[in-house]
């Protein structure tokens, strides 16, 4: 069957489009094939498909320059031909899907599966055999009620009568109607028309101009016009939720911290106000030492099992001997400000283990868990067996075990034979992820009858040390340290320990990791953060050696030639610029009147008395932190220590793994090393390091996004939001829009560098507006932080004269609010912390407990939780009205 393929798209100069076909079949992979071009609106290809190939095939479009970069590629990701009997030749013209269009993203499954009640699909379109013609279209989610129609100026599509509209039926996401019009005259005009399915009422007809057909059909042939989104007038959808981390959840039936049987009670609350989604942090597994160290949730064993710290014990213990013993100690629990990560973690295991010796039989044999344990065993097993081996040999450093390392399958397939010594305690960890999996599916339901959806957390980085790396090894830079350059929440950087991906190797396998990450997030979650995007983009990798974020660079990035410095007149100097610099005039200014202690306890002298290097068992930032954790810490020790590893950031440059190729040290003109320059060189130096950072790395970066974002995006059909805070790249915003990708606005974080807060009334309309995030303070600490900064907020934005209050009142929280709720963007999402703000009677005294992370303390604890029962806050009937006529009154809520 010859199948002919027309796209409209308009190309630049050295751009082509490729058809990507997929046959699902071992023999028949998935094929790139350029198009021809037509004109300055159209490509086309022609395809042979074999009839028996025919139901199976399935294809999309992309675009690509004069490298093969993929600039930009369709948000349906397989389009399918129909099912067309006898016919010899089929004649295709497709509408370009855009990403970025608002439709795609109202096409998520939060909105097709709970905020609108989707019409149900028929299995096949009727009379494909005797048409001509085949017409689809898609429209946003459509309630049952509403149906698509088809009106023109021919007979057979009623001459524009509207008693005479040729109904369209819905299959396999399309709207779609076949009609014989092989002895009509073309060209033809049409439009759809949206119509009560009942009466076949026009409802609305699509804007813009009529619709035309110039194709006729002859014998045993078929025309498909594939015509993209009906255009019709659509009230945007603005939506209000609200965040929080499982772990801050307080109730009366929890043990000493928040769990999944929680969120029913967040839900119900949610619903009372009218907020439409609530938003969690990382829920996955982050038991590494059984310390509050655990409690930092982006750093997660497994990518794909989640937190037995969640697990509600009462809807699992029956056992009244261990009820007994519980109940006593969650009084204690539950009464902490903070969670006791340490406590609550020992004792819900040890009760979890006693209860799996009274109920393993009953529920390993049960037809539930098998079917959890077979749809999950490509990483149940491995995280079972990593859990075992982390306990048995005290340390998720898998290198240190003296067994099963490195990783193989059939070794894991070793502990769950029969005959397995360690089989009870592998399977325990099976159970326990099967517990954990039954009690959040059942959250997931109860949110979706209520109308509410749930919204995930995707982390950038796992744990160095993790199932996922231990299991694929080959897919992580295990020598190289995830991070973020400085900013004004970290000035020296940020380390956040994690390997960087490998996505070369990601690649080869069209990011089966990812897809399979993906999937099992979205048994859960209706939409995901992306937590720092940027990072899919180019990552911020830190060399092992260091410590501080400020020593990495980003990956990738085009490095400087050493040619360049010469045609920029500049004297290169590879010791000078890439070596710390250190002078007596250096170290007195670092240290002081200690700075000739440090000369002789840490450095020699380098072929002159006035410049220094660390002697060889301080040359590196791990080194001196090695160095310093063996001794006591004092005032005078953490001076020279935070020193020293300044001394060793004191660097112009980074060496590349090429030699004579080289990378600028973020913020190099802060360094000490630069002050000492002369003036033509920091000049010619800064000219190069602008260009470096600001200019020449956009290409690269955006090709490198288009990469991998849309496996993402084709993985689920979650909402996909992306945290695009910090250092932002120019091709950010443009690549986010393109793909569809909402943006997160906050309003105290302005993109725009000449501004000094985000100006709501101008976010996007794909986006997502709030006041502040986890890893920030709440309104009313940042309230606090700078009186100038509020000052200037309280008069410029706010639009309020005279002094800005001390302390930030709850009229100006609820202002700030109320300015979210109006912005133009998607949604607005608040935490629960600035919510309950609002109130004097429900806020806590001290805004300072109700701060979640502190970024520039790497070893802070997450300990976060509220301080009522929210039992108590949905009791708390004044609040609640106001809240929820302020969330009415602007347009959003359910």
């Amino acid at each position: 069957m010859i199948v002919q393929f027309f796209i409209r798209y308009s190309t630049t100069f050295l751009q082509k489009i490729q058809c990507v076909k997929k046959v699902d079949n071992a023999l028949q992979p998935t094929t790139v094939l350029d198009m021809e071009y037509v004109n300055s609106e159209w490509w086309k290809i022609e395809i042979d498909i074999l009839s028996e190939d025919l139901e199976s095939f399935s294809y999309s479009y992309q675009v690509v320059d004069a490298q093969n970069r993929v600039m930009d590629f369709e948000s349906v990701t397989e389009r399918k031909l129909p099912i067309v009997g006898k016919k010899n030749t089929i004649t295709v013209y497709d509408t370009w899907f855009y990403s970025g269009a608002v439709e795609q993203a109202l096409a998520t499954k939060m909105f097709s599966n709970i905020f609108y009640r989707q019409t149900k699909s028929l299995k096949t379109v009727k009379n494909i055999k005797q048409a001509s013609h085949l017409f689809t279209i898609k429209t946003i989610p459509l309630h049952k009620k509403y149906q698509i129609g088809l009106l023109g100026n021919i007979d057979a599509l009623g001459n524009w009568d509207e008693d005479k509209i040729l109904p369209m039926v819905y299959h396999d996401g399309y709207w779609q109607a076949t009609i014989n019009l092989k002895n009509t005259h073309t060209p033809f005009a049409y439009k759809y028309v949206l119509m009560d399915a009942a009466s076949h009422k026009i409802r609305q007809y699509e804007k813009g101009d009529n619709r035309l057909c110039f194709e006729n059909a002859q014998n045993l042939e078929l025309v498909v016009l594939n015509d993209g989104y009906a255009q019709y007038a659509i009230d945007d959808f603005k939506g209000a939720g609200v965040a929080i981390p499982v772990f801050s959840l307080r109730s009366k039936k929890s043990f000493g911290v928040g769990e999944f049987n929680d969120l029913k009670l967040l839900i119900d609350w949610t619903s009372k106000i009218g907020l439409q989604l609530i938003q969690l942090l990382p829920i996955n597994d982050t038991i590494a030492t059984f310390t509050k160290a655990d409690s930092y949730p982006y750093a997660a064993i497994s990518a794909f099992a989640l937190h037995p710290l969640y697990i509600h014990l009462d809807s699992v213990i029956k056992d009244e001997k261990i009820i007994k013993s519980f109940k006593r100690k969650k009084d204690s629990l539950n009464s902490l400000v903070q969670y006791d990560f340490e406590e609550v973690l020992k004792f819900k295991l040890s009760a979890l283990h006693e209860t799996f010796e009274l109920v393993e039989k009953d529920v390993l044999n049960s037809k539930a868990y098998k079917i959890f344990y077979t749809e999950n065993e490509y990483w149940l097993k491995p995280y079972a067996v990593f859990s075992y081996l982390r306990d048995k040999y005290g340390t998720t450093h898998f290198t240190k075990w003296k067994s099963n390392y490195p990783y193989k399958k059939t070794d894991v397939d070793r502990f769950f034979h029969v005959s397995s010594a360690s089989l009870k305690k592998v399977q325990f960890y099976c159970f326990l992820q099967f517990i954990a999996h039954i009690q959040l599916s059942e959250v997931v339901g109860y949110a979706h009858k209520k109308g509410i959806a749930l919204k995930g957390d995707l982390p950038i980085g796992v744990s160095k040390y993790s199932s996922d790396t231990w299991m694929h090894t080959h897919l992580f830079n295990m020598d190289k340290q995830a991070g973020a350059p400085p900013d004004d929440f970290a000035v020296a950087g940020q380390n956040w320990g994690f390997p960087t991906y490998n996505w070369q190797m990601m690649e080869q396998d069209d990011y089966h990791w990812w897809r399979k990450r993906l999937q099992q997030m979205s048994l859960y979650f209706d939409a995901y953060r992306i937590d720092h995007i940027l990072g899919f983009f180019r990552i911020w990798s830190i060399p092992e050696s260091a410590t501080q974020g400020v020593l990495g660079r980003f990956v990738p990035a085009v490095s400087v030639h050493i040619f360049e410095f010469g045609e920029k007149s500049i004297l290169f100097n590879e010791d000078r610029f890439c070596n710390p610099f250190i002078t007596d005039e250096v170290l007195f200014h670092v240290f002081g009147a200690t700075a000739e202690y440090v000369k002789e306890q840490y450095l020699q002298s380098e072929k002159s008395k006035n410049f220094y290097i660390l002697k060889e068992e301080y040359n590196t930032q791990r080194k001196v932190v090695s160095h310093f954790s063996a001794l006591e810490i004092g005032d005078a020790n953490a001076q020279i220590k935070d020193g020293l590893l300044l001394l060793l950031a004191n660097v112009i440059l980074i060496k590349d793994d090429k030699e004579q190729y080289y990378h600028f040290r973020i913020d190099m003109d802060k360094t000490l090393s630069y002050r000492y320059l002369d003036a033509h060189t920091k000049e010619k130096l800064r000219e190069l390091y602008l260009e470096y950072f600001y200019q020449r790395q956009e290409k690269t970066w955006a090709a490198e996004a288009f990469k991998k974002l849309p496996a993402l995006k084709a993985a689920s059909t979650m909402l996909i939001c992306g945290e695009d805070l910090g250092m932002v790249p120019h091709c950010v915003p443009i690549v986010m829009k393109q793909l569809g990708l909402l943006s997160l606005e906050v309003q105290r974080m302005p993109k725009i560098s000449n501004q000094p807060f985000v100006l709501l009334d101008a976010v996007p309309y794909l986006s997502v507006v709030t006041p502040a995030t986890h890893d920030m303070s709440t309104i009313r600490d940042w309230w606090e932080e700078d009186t100038a900064t509020t000052q200037n907020f309280y008069n410029n934005i706010l639009g309020m004269s005279g002094e800005a209050p001390q302390n930030c009142a709850s009229w100006v929280v609820r202002a700030i609010i109320m300015q979210h709720l109006y912005s133009p963007a998607m949604w607005s999402i608040f935490q629960i912390q600035d919510l309950l703000a609002m109130s004097d009677a429900l806020k806590p005294q001290n805004p300072k407990e109700e701060r979640i992370n502190i970024p520039a303390d790497a070893h802070h604890y997450w300990g976060y939780r509220m301080h009522l029962n929210l039992e108590d806050l949905l009791k708390a009937t004044d609040f609640n009205k106001e809240l929820k006529d302020v969330i009415k009154n602007s347009g959003r809520g359910n």
